[in-house]
């Protein structure tokens, strides 16, 4: 099944860039942290069965096994300290909340069991804002790149920008644009979708923090 998943991920890169993967049972990325612990270092885990969400504990103490295979997918959130550097400000980090995330219609491309359509993130900016977003981010593949669609919700299938799969609603003020970014809460739609006996991931909002530095993840 994981190498399913690897193949799904290497056809979906913008929602599923890769970092790393784990061996099976290993609870370590001594790549990318001196001490990560899989098991306990992420703020909120989802406990997935056939396709239902059925726990959200704090650890996974109850739930691991020596046969899973972990996957670390790069986060927008990480790019955004770029944003910021450049005077571009972000509405979830001023209303101290999580950015605001919506399944669209846009389906991604199947492997073998996985199958689903692509959720993404969403800033609000100034059209001027918006340019500049475009520029900083393409210069981070890795942490899910340029946006992928920039105004007009419903043509990705988003029929109210009010309310949010995941994450929390962010105001939108005037002459600003919403813009989209593909997301790595993208695999739990998919395993919704695909109906997997098992899985784990993490809580939208609720990342494994690494010790690599953002720059080490641009590409110009």
């Amino acid at each position: 099944m994981a190498g399913e998943f690897m193949l799904f991920c290497q056809r979906n890169p913008k929602p599923c860039p890769v970092l790393a993967i784990t061996a099976p049972g290993e609870v370590g990325l001594p790549q990318l942290g001196a001490d990560i612990d899989l098991r306990t270092d992420l703020p909120g885990y989802r406990v997935w069965q056939h396709g239902a969400l059925v726990a959200e504990p704090d650890d996974l103490a109850a739930y691991w096994r020596d046969d899973l295979v972990a996957f670390v997918i790069g986060c927008s959130y990480t790019f955004e300290t770029a944003l910021r550097a450049a005077g571009i400000g972000l509405r979830h980090v001023e209303q101290g909340t999580e950015v605001p995330m919506y399944r669209t219609s846009i389906d991604c491309v199947p492997a073998g069991r996985f199958h689903g359509r692509l959720v993404v993130s969403m800033r609000p900016l100034k059209p001027q804002d918006a340019i500049r977003a475009v520029q900083i981010t393409s210069r981070y593949p890795a942490l899910h790149g340029a946006p992928v669609h920039i105004g007009l919700p419903g043509s990705i299938g988003i029929e109210d920008l009010d309310q949010p799969d995941y994450g929390a609603k962010a105001l939108i003020r005037p002459n600003e644009l919403p813009v989209f970014w593909a997301c790595g809460v993208t695999p739990q739609s998919v395993l919704a979708a695909s109906r997997l006996p098992f899985a784990i991931t993490h809580r939208p909002g609720r990342m494994l923090v690494l010790d690599v530095a953002d720059e080490q993840y641009a590409i110009m």
